[in-house]
């Protein structure tokens, strides 16, 4: 057997590097089913090239042999390839049906291709070799050329529907299919059925290039390939070809058969050399990765843990300058003004009056937002003690309205108080929740320019308004109403609505925020809803009835 540099370069070599591009697909770090059926391709590939070279090449009685692995490998060829594109880019099988279908189908009609049924045999004549076809040739190219067909549908059916991104390595397939296939069905079908010439059927494997290499860069467009991974594919691809090239040009048979144990033994020690590289290359780049996300996270922690070091510092500062130069002084202004109005130094003038009392409430508004900025500080750092005991809410709320019902009444407002009558006991701080009941019906009164506040108790089981024991408290004002865009926002720290500032100036959005941690902290639940500025805001808030003996 003779080689010429023409078979050298136009089958032999198209065919190794159809073979190497499959395994490199098949080993690069993607073990996805895409790359199995791309890697079963190429195969199927090298094997129906060498077969489609040896049944011109081979001595006559040969030829049935080596014509029907032509059409044994063309069948898993063509029904893979539309697996692929059916498949692609999915990772893992879209349709188990449908593959079970087209195994079964192929195992079959591969089956089938080495029976007489599909080429009964081989005539020459004048030097020309003629098959034989049998009853089920028909069947055989339906399958084979209906796959192929059916798969360059796909193929621009999803070239056509693809995003910008993906419409380039679908194009790419496109061409190299159409560019194939074309040339395949000319010289299997046209050339050999209607004209009997078999002498291009060898250059088989140059006419798959251009697919093999579409759909390999359809699969490695992504992938960046490590530069020593590249090298030993490299060195391995040298060595297979010299050895491919040795077996080609072997004598006898017996140097035929020891050559090509040769090159898969070379075959075998490349993938495991290959793989290995892989695999110390995948782990040097996790190890990497994980280093680099290591220093980023521990960057990351200490300039978090500085961060948290200055604001402890800034905040146990503040704590010692509101207890001590703050609440010290405005105590004792409150003091001397409640004295001064009681008449606990004599009589003073009635302009005074006025003057003094207004002292008083600002020293009050004053304690008030200090006390707030102090259970901020306790909440964050974790620092609020809760006293629990059972008490019946609806009382204390009404005690707390009474206190406050003369300040309220000054602003012009009326406030009112409803309760069920039926057993509001829940187990939590009586002094947290007083402040938190305070905060809200004083929320609500600062925002209400005129009009109403009502505050109602209720047992929510015993109106049959739940299923559970819940107590619920509401405050409903016909005040400038809520947002809805900052109605979610309400409760957050420093949080105020867009036009609070023109009812209240001085409000420093701070009591809803202490109201909702100290509720939450005790087992509570807040929330407040509004159907829309100028209508009004309703203030909410739940706790579990205590059980009573």
């Amino acid at each position: 057997m003779v080689i010429s540099n023409v078979d050298l370069f136009l089958t032999i070599i198209p065919s190794f590097l159809i073979a190497y591009l499959g395994i490199i697909i098949l080993f690069h770090g993607r073990k996805s089913v895409t790359n199995i059926f791309f890697a079963l391709i190429s195969f199927c590939t090298v094997f129906w090239s060498i077969a489609n070279y040896l049944s011109i090449s081979s001595p006559d009685d040969q030829t049935l042999f080596w014509t029907r692995l032509v059409l044994f490998f063309a069948v898993p060829h063509a029904l893979l390839f539309l697996l692929f594109v059916y498949n692609f880019p999915a990772t893992k099988i879209t349709n188990r049906k449908f593959l079970t279908i087209l195994l079964s189908i192929m195992i079959i009609t591969m089956l089938a291709t080495v029976s007489p049924f599909v080429f009964s045999g081989i005539n020459f004549v004048d030097g020309k070799t003629i098959p034989q076809t049998g009853i089920l040739i028909p069947i055989f190219a339906l399958v084979v050329l209906g796959s192929l067909f059916s798969a360059l549908y796909l193929i621009i059916k999803k070239y056509l529907t693809a995003n910008k991104d993906d419409k380039e390595h679908w194009r790419v397939m496109l061409i190299g299919t159409a560019l194939s296939y074309i040339f395949i069905i000319a010289t299997n079908f046209i050339l050999v059925v209607f004209y009997q010439d078999t002498s291009y059927l060898k250059f088989g494997p140059l006419f798959m290039l251009p697919t093999i290499i579409g759909m390999g860069y359809a699969i490695l467009r992504y992938q960046l390939l490590n530069v020593k991974a590249i090298a030993t594919e490299i060195l391995t691809l040298v060595i297979l070809s010299i050895s491919v090239v040795e077996a080609y040009l072997s004598q006898t048979s017996l140097e035929l058969a020891m050559r090509l144990i040769i090159f898969v033994f070379y075959a075998i020690f490349g993938i495991l050399i290959i793989r290995s590289v892989l695999k110390e290359v995948e782990q040097r780049q996790h190890i990497e990765k994980l280093a680099g996300d290591l220093a980023l996270t521990n960057n990351q922690l200490k300039f978090a843990n500085d961060k948290l070091k200055e604001i402890d510092r800034q905040k146990t500062e503040f704590v010692s300058i509101a207890s001590h130069q703050l609440r010290s002084p405005l105590t004792a202004i409150k003091g001397y003004s409640s004295m001064l109005l009681e008449g606990s130094f004599g009589d003073f003038p009635e302009k005074a009056h006025n003057a003094v009392e207004r002292i008083s409430e600002s020293s009050q508004k004053l304690v008030t937002v200090i006390e707030d900025f102090l259970n901020v500080t306790r909440i964050e750092l974790g620092k609020m003690n809760y006293e629990l005991s059972n008490f019946d809410i609806g009382k204390l709320a009404e005690q707390v309205i009474g206190e406050i019902k003369p300040n309220i009444e000054k602003r012009g407002l009326t406030i009112s108080y409803e309760t069920d009558g039926n057993d509001h006991t829940i187990n939590a701080d009586p002094g947290k929740i007083s402040q938190v009941i305070s905060n809200i019906i004083d929320n609500a009164s600062k925002y209400t320019k005129e009009g109403w506040v009502k505050v109602r108790v209720e047992n929510l089981k015993k109106t049959n308004k739940s299923k559970s024991d819940t107590i619920r408290i509401t405050v409903k004002d016909s005040g400038i109403g809520i947002d809805k865009k900052n109605i979610t926002r309400l409760f957050e720290k420093f949080i105020r609505a867009d036009d609070a500032g023109k009812t209240n100036i001085l409000g420093t959005g701070l009591g809803l925020y202490v109201a909702k941690q100290m509720v939450e902290g005790l087992g509570g639940k807040i929330w407040a809803e509004s159907e829309g500025l100028d209508k009004g805001s309703t203030f909410i808030v739940e706790f579990k009835q205590a059980k009573t003996k």
